[in-house]
């Protein structure tokens, strides 16, 4: 009889010679009775609790092609833990003339055979579920004494032998830049480049992207706040910024959120997220408008205004931006320049006039 051998392996937590282990007895198995191995399929760090597995579908799949009549595995587990997939997946299979065989159990092929086997099966997906609850468990516990729980410190902590939390002073530096420099009015994509130019990676080694600075600078453990399923225990993990710094951070993320691109039509809009209504305090943003003839005008409108909330006039792009910029160089006298500390200075914008 032609046979192929399925194996698999759940968790990362177990190897490759799980795998060897498995096939070294299949084979064994198979010679014994005389069977010949035409195939194997072998999926690696996947449940059994589920038959969303690329092998196991693509050995049911084959099946159709009628080249072999047994599917032998290592125990019936390793087919399935879930007894509904595993009579699904069975039947498939005897339609198309295919048996599964357990090289470590001893069913007969008789009316006690079904007995067995379903007991076997009903034992494994105990098993299955008793262990899945033993997990929680023990993640509840370690949550309860705000431990890790194994799962991504993130950037600028660490994790000791007994599952504490530690700060990564080198990496921590960096978390607090990022935060200052949003802060200041650095936008994402600026320091993500220059992220990027210095080969500063995020705590998984991967370049910073739009969404995992977005996460940094909104990650509450940095505050000190221990996160695990929804529930938050203040003074849980070990600080690494200043409530101040990290809510500026959050409301100004919120802003930036609310407001729209930058850009609308020609130029940029300078005063986005800047420029707020005289009368109701509501954020001013970009407004561009075509005539008949086919002219484009470029505005700043109230927020409530668009929702009728609010009676600000529109406010004319360019005018309402030169003005603004030749308030602001006005300011900026030598002696006013000269006064500015230091570090504002390298985090201000570079604004180029011509």
């Amino acid at each position: 009889m032609n046979v192929v051998i399925y194996a698999r392996f759940s968790s990362h937590s177990q190897t490759e010679q799980s795998i060897e282990g498995q096939l070294k007895v299949c084979y064994e198995y198979a010679e014994s009775n005389h069977y010949t191995v035409v195939g194997e399929y072998i999926d690696r760090a996947i449940s059994g609790t589920t038959d969303n597995r690329a092998e196991f579908q693509r050995m049911i799949s084959d099946s159709d092609r009628h080249t072999f009549e047994g599917v032998l595995v290592y125990q019936l587990d390793r087919f399935a833990r879930n007894r509904y997939d595993s009579a699904i997946n069975k039947a498939k299979l005897k339609k198309n003339g295919v048996r599964v065989l357990s090289a470590k159990e001893n069913i007969a092929d008789d009316a006690s055979g079904i007995l067995v086997e379903g007991v076997l099966e009903s034992m494994a997906e105990y098993y299955s579920v008793e262990l899945s609850q033993k997990i929680h468990r023990g993640m509840a516990i370690n949550a309860e004494k705000c431990l890790s729980n194994g799962s991504n410190p993130g950037l600028g902590f660490k994790v000791d032998a007994e599952r504490r939390f530690y700060v990564d002073e080198e990496e921590a530096a960096i978390v607090r830049e990022i935060y200052e420099r949003y802060a200041s009015g650095e936008t994402k994509a600026e320091i993500i480049r220059d992220l990027k130019r210095r080969r500063v990676k995020t705590s998984l080694g991967k370049e910073f992207s739009p969404n995992s600075l977005s996460r940094l600078l909104s990650n509450k453990r940095y505050i000190g706040v221990y996160l695990y399923k929804g529930k938050e225990t203040p003074g849980g993990m070990p600080r690494i910024l200043d409530d101040d710094l990290f809510y500026r951070v959050q409301s100004m993320m919120s802003k930036n959120k609310s407001a729209p691109a930058r850009t609308h039509g020609e130029g940029e809009y300078l005063l986005t997220t800047k420029l707020f209504c005289g009368h109701c305090k509501e954020m001013m943003v970009g407004y561009g408008g075509t005539s008949k003839t086919g002219k484009q005008y470029h505005y700043y409108m109230c927020k409530n205004a668009r929702r009728k909330k609010c009676g600000k006039k529109i406010v004319s792009k360019s005018y309402i931006e030169d003005r603004v910029v030749n308030e602001c160089l006005k300011m900026l006298t030598e002696e006013k320049i000269a006064s500015l500390p230091r570090k504002w200075l390298r985090s201000a914008p570079k604004a180029r006039i011509t």
